[in-house]
């Protein structure tokens, strides 16, 4: 297709041309490459089948069967092929001075949505950064790593299960905040970070707006009564939300001199995919590839489940709530050829 060979030409462009020395990497389960494995909680996909098109069919904590969207941001960007978790004791600084990520499936921008499953904060992933400067100035010596820590690309990727996983599940927040009221919470929230990661450095931010979520296997589930369709109140939901992240990023570009930052927006391109799967390549956009594709995530997905597909290829989704390296592969390259491109 046109777009493709459009696509793959822009990624060629900026392998030449990008000024970008490392990605740093903010987040939940749509980009945590493995830091979960470190902490005690249910939430883990460090265990086959989740992996099995990874180098080597290596389950390494990433929820999907391969690559997340950060790890081929950082190859379009001519860094490297994937992005590693800071807390896996099989990296060092050496590794993560081109490219680090912090997040933590399962958490939120709230707290209380990272205390249901147990994971890391918001606030921790920050304080783990705040490590990393200085690891990275024993390293390269102050000057280089402050400029490596300017130019760097920050992705930044969650807000999903502060919706899913706790104002809809949980009844806390919603005798607190009207979904209005608990948007602009999270809103506030997310501002705060990149105020203070800007005050650390950061120069060149990507702050990424929510999927479709109501159209997520597991929600689309849940919708029995409308017959599995996608969940509606869940997408408006997430479309408001992203216009007022888009506020945001505008707000803080005019208090904040020097920063260069843009929202990420994976609603249009993922729900093109999943209402045109067969545009895309797929054959299957309403339930996931491994076990029965409605409800299994995490441990639920396992390699002793004989319903798991064959060809996760023909899949948007992975598991019940993440999709397939090939629907990342092509989130990411939409990103970068529309949001990321002026970071050449």
């Amino acid at each position: 297709m046109a777009w493709l060979f459009l696509a793959q030409l822009l990624i060629q462009i900026l392998r030449i041309h990008a000024k970008v020395p490392a990605i740093i990497v903010f987040g939940d389960s749509s980009v945590d490459s493995g830091n979960n494995n470190q902490v005690q909680t249910i939430l883990k996909s460090n265990f086959e089948p989740y992996g099995r098109d990874f180098n080597g069919g290596q389950p390494t904590g990433r929820f999907s069967n391969g690559r997340l969207p950060p790890d081929f941001i950082s190859e379009a960007f001519g860094v490297k092929p994937v992005v590693p978790a800071y807390l896996d004791p099989t990296y060092h600084i050496t590794d993560f001075a081109t490219g680090v990520c912090f997040a933590s499936a399962g958490t939120g921008y709230d707290n209380a949505t990272s205390n249901v499953l147990s994971v890391i904060p918001f606030w921790k992933e920050l304080e783990y950064y705040k490590e990393y400067q200085k690891q990275l100035r024993d390293y390269l010596g102050h000057q280089k790593a402050n400029e490596v820590l300017s130019e760097s690309l920050y992705l930044i990727s969650l807000g999903t299960n502060d919706f899913l996983e706790n104002y809809y599940l949980l009844p806390g927040r919603r005798l607190k905040f009207s979904v209005e009221e608990y948007q602009s919470f999270l809103v506030g929230i997310a501002g705060n970070f990149i105020t203070e990661l800007f005050q650390l450095g950061a120069r060149k931010i990507s702050l990424g707006g929510l999927p479709p979520m109501g159209c997520l296997p597991l929600e689309r589930t849940t919708n029995i009564l409308s017959g599995r369709d996608c969940v509606e109140k869940y997408n408006i939901v997430a479309w408001d939300f992203n216009g007022k992240l888009q506020e945001l990023v505008m707000k803080l570009k005019n208090e904040l001199s020097g920063i260069r930052l843009v929202l990420t927006n994976p609603f249009d391109i993922l729900l093109e995919i999943i209402q045109s799967p067969h545009s895309f390549g797929f054959e299957e956009a309403a339930v996931a590839c491994c076990a029965t594709g409605v409800v299994e995530m995490g441990y639920m997905c396992n390699k002793f489940n004989p319903l798991t597909c064959a060809d996760a290829d023909k899949y948007v989704f992975w598991d019940a709530f993440h999709p397939t390296e090939k629907t990342n592969r092509i989130i990411a390259d939409h990103v970068v050829k529309h949001s990321l491109a002026e970071f050449i």
